[in-house]
């Protein structure tokens, strides 16, 4: 059996080879109807039509390849940021390729012969930006994920309404009558978690206490650095902010290895809506992050700069998700 072409689609649609090839290459929109995309669709499907890749490439000088940059792999926000941006780069003929670049190990160098022959942009996150100097694609179109606006390196970006996920938390605390208050922070040099440190000392009234410590971003760093805050001289703190799920999984151990409980004695709440926030006991209140949602505007944003239109979207919403972790302070301390 030969292999169906777009002559062969063509026909079966009633429609030309240039209207095929503008529905399968998603730039139809404004020039071919919806009935006739569908037509044309469904054609292909029922035919198995798959377009010669390398043929249009070449044609068109162009890879149909965007890199997504991230930290690491073993992450799991991360691994839902790529599934959205696979989701809407497969509905136009694109691929992603991942570049992880892990803590401690730093990136590989040169992963490219030429990164602009192999690929057609950059969709990078905030926290994996020193990357990028490695893939040596300082000419290629990039979008920003979760990074300070005012870096001018992007073409587009794409962030979370963090600041307001803190308003959240403080507001939820606050009213549960917290006034000490200890930040977990990230100890990663990263805008996204400088914007919560900012946003959560801004937030809190004069009256209330708050101090920062920070540890990696792992359970076991987290516990060790929370169990020396924990048994620090001095008052001890009723509720505990942290930067991450992870943080505040480590901030739970660390408190029942001293004798504490969550929440009664110490509330803890988390930021990501992980898997790992219902895994724990009791389970999390935490800053719910679509990180789909933020992968599929990661990769829409840069199918916008390569078609020549401007992106510009409102920073995307998160929620807080109030669950167990989160109580009203000891009496004593409300006195």
């Amino acid at each position: 059996m030969t292999r169906p072409t777009s002559r062969d689609v063509a026909s079966a649609a009633g429609v030309s080879q240039a209207t095929v090839s503008l529905v399968l290459g998603g730039k139809w929109r404004g020039r071919v109807s919806e009935r006739t995309a569908g037509l044309v669709r469904a054609a292909a499907a029922e035919l198995g039509y798959r377009p010669n890749l390398a043929a249009r490439n070449l044609r068109l000088g162009s890879t149909r390849t965007a890199l997504l940059v991230v930290p690491a792999l073993t992450s799991e926000f991360f691994a839902r940021v790529y599934t959205g941006a696979a989701r809407v780069a497969s509905e136009h003929g694109f691929g992603v390729v991942l570049y992880p670049s892990p803590e401690g190990i730093g990136p590989a160098r040169d992963p490219f012969p030429s990164a602009r022959a192999a690929l057609d942009g950059v969709i990078a996150s905030s926290m994996a930006a020193d990357a990028l100097d490695a893939i040596g694609g300082a000419e290629l179109p990039l979008v920003m994920l979760d990074s300070d606006p005012a870096d001018g390196r992007a073409a587009a970006r794409v962030n979370l309404a963090m600041a307001d996920g803190v308003r959240q938390v403080a507001e939820h605390l606050l009213g549960l009558g917290h006034r000490r208050f200890l930040h977990f922070a990230a100890d990663v040099d990263s805008w996204t978690f400088d914007v919560r440190a900012e946003a959560l000392a801004a937030l809190l009234p004069p009256h209330a206490e708050l101090r920062t410590v920070r540890a990696p971003l792992s359970v076991p760093d987290a516990r060790t650095a929370m169990e020396a805050a924990l048994a620090a001289p001095g008052e001890r703190p009723t509720a505990v902010v942290c930067d991450d799920d992870l943080l505040a999984a480590g901030a739970c151990k660390a408190a029942r290895r001293l004798g504490l409980r969550v929440p009664e004695d110490l509330s803890v709440t988390g930021f990501d809506d992980l898997a790992l926030a219902t895994a724990v006991e009791p389970e999390l209140t935490t800053v719910r992050l679509p990180a789909e949602q933020v992968g599929e505007q990661g990769m829409s944003a840069l199918l916008a700069v390569l078609d020549g239109s401007g992106w510009t979207a409102p920073d995307i919403p998160v929620d807080l998700v109030v669950r167990g972790s989160t109580a009203p302070p000891p009496a004593a301390a409300r006195r």
